[in-house]
């Protein structure tokens, strides 16, 4: 292991939590036998709730940071997909992941957002709302951003459960390798003093 620890907090919901996978299968711990891999000290945090809404991780993200063991140098906040499930309104998601943004930067730590995307099926206007509001969101906030999470597994079935919503654990390997370099680009640079 190379350098100081770098702690990265996976803050989601059944994607970030490794949902009906083993949970060495989970996305943040893949991604840090990944980063490991090359040869980053790393240290994943899974903050990971199946079920939550955006507004549930509003409610949390206080307490989580609060709890922390270790000074965290990157936050992935993964949420939105149980809002759309639940038809919640994209304004509303919005303005929750607003406030979890501000929650994390007000401390110091930088974002990374993945973004999630609706199914045609919910309507033009919908979708053009639910897709549109993460680069708005990463955008606003200076965050730095995966525009689509699910991306190299969503049209796969081979990739997915049977449920169609979680990914399988080969899936989330496929996405912890389509996004290792956004987290690796979204670490700040390490104190060298």
């Amino acid at each position: 292991m190379m350098g100081p620890e770098r702690v990265i907090l996976g803050f989601g919901n059944s994607l970030m939590a490794g949902y009906n996978v083993e949970e060495e299968q989970g996305y943040p711990e893949v991604l840090e036998r990944a980063l490991r891999g090359r040869g980053m000290n790393a240290s994943v945090i899974d903050a990971g709730v199946s079920g939550d809404t955006t507004a549930a991780g509003r409610q949390r993200i206080a307490f989580v940071l609060d709890n922390a063991d270790a000074d965290i140098d990157l936050a992935i906040i993964e949420l939105g997909g149980n809002d759309l499930l639940r038809g919640i309104s994209p304004d509303q998601t919005r303005e929750n992941l607003g406030a979890i943004i501000e929650e994390v930067q007000s401390r110091g730590i930088p974002v990374l957002l993945m973004g999630m995307r609706a199914p045609p099926n919910y309507g033009a206007e919908y979708v053009g709302q639910f897709d549109g509001m993460y680069p708005a969101l990463a955008e606003q906030y200076g965050t730095a951003l995966v525009p689509f999470f699910m991306e190299p597994v969503f049209d796969d079935p081979d990739l997915m459960q049977a449920d169609r919503i979680h990914p399988t654990a080969e899936g989330i390997e496929d996405m912890v390798a389509a996004t290792l370099d956004a987290v690796v680009d979204a670490l700040p640079e390490e104190d060298t003093n």
